[in-house]
């Protein structure tokens, strides 16, 4: 197994780990709203895609290309495989990765035009601008999904583009994530079990039901890792609670690249824009009830 000293790069003395955790955090938001909003399948759809599932496995999966199954349920991590194999690859009978891509910025942009409301175009372009510096020392070793959509054109209108730029810093914060959880030894689904007890992220149904893990595969998973003194009756244990944080501290370490490159006082400024957009995101509705245990920052 790699050392965490090994995928830990070394970073500048004065970058603030926490800060750009922050920032990550931050701009989130602006990204995975697109997944709740109805403008993913009325876009998607057009294209020829099936609604439900189907327009999220291939609209995320599209910038890689027609990928199979395997591709997608290695990449995307905590999915169950039999759910993804239900929509790819016969998605990409019904519509090309190329018009799928297409299709998924168009909703991106519809739905942030939406969401964000009279949102002050400086502040959007403003945001795109810093977060398109901070994508030019990211590198697509290792970072699958990274490296799709970094493959694509920048779109040009602020609004596009500030999704694009969001969506590169996100996929390749997530890649790391999944290198972060393989070195502590947690599956996919494990992943998901052990990050919903935090009680952040996803309920227990949410998880269940869009990751598509039966109840007894979900209790199946819960006893492996009671097994290994992960979890209790009362949730995580001290270990399990040690795990959870060492796993996000090395997705910490390796998504500083970007913020490390902006600065301290340029990330700053990241945050102090996304913020608000990230509120006002939610305050009209971008994620449904129910769905999210822990309060979005």
């Amino acid at each position: 197994m790699v050392s965490v000293d090994q995928l830990t790069p070394a970073a500048p003395p004065d970058v603030d780990r926490r800060l750009a955790s922050r920032a990550h955090r931050t701009v989130e938001p602006l990204h995975s709203h697109t997944y709740f909003a109805p403008e993913l399948d009325e876009h998607l759809t057009a294209a020829g895609l099936r609604p439900g599932r189907m327009t999220y496995f291939a609209g995320r999966a599209a910038p890689m290309g027609a990928v199979g199954p395997g591709v997608v349920t290695a990449t995307f991590y905590n999915f169950h495989p039999g759910l993804v194999a239900r929509h790819v690859p016969r998605c990409w009978t019904l519509a090309t990765p190329e018009a799928v891509a297409a299709a998924r910025f168009d909703s991106a942009r519809a739905s942030l035009t939406r969401l964000l409301g009279d949102t002050a175009t400086d502040d959007v372009v403003e945001l795109g601008d810093l977060l398109a510096e901070a994508c030019t020392v990211l590198a697509p070793e290792a970072r699958p999904l990274y490296a799709g959509h970094a493959d694509l054109p920048w779109p040009t209108d602020p609004v596009t583009r500030l999704w694009h730029a969001v969506t590169l810093v996100r996929e390749h914060r997530g890649d790391g994530h999944l290198m972060a959880l393989q070195q502590h030894g947690l599956s996919g689904l494990e992943a998901l079990i052990t990050h919903t007890a935090t009680g952040r992220g996803f309920t227990v149904q949410a998880a269940q039901k869009t990751r598509g893990w039966s109840e007894q595969e979900w209790a199946e998973g819960w006893q492996r890792l009671a097994d290994r003194g992960l979890v209790d009756d009362a949730g995580l244990t001290d270990e399990g609670e040690a795990q959870r944080r060492a796993v996000e501290d090395l997705t910490d370490d390796l998504s500083l690249a970007p913020f490390a490159h902006l600065g301290t006082e340029r990330t700053e400024r990241v945050v102090e824009l996304a913020r608000p957009m990230a509120r006002t995101l939610a305050a009209h509705g971008a994620y449904p009830a129910g769905v999210l245990a822990g309060a979005r920052s």
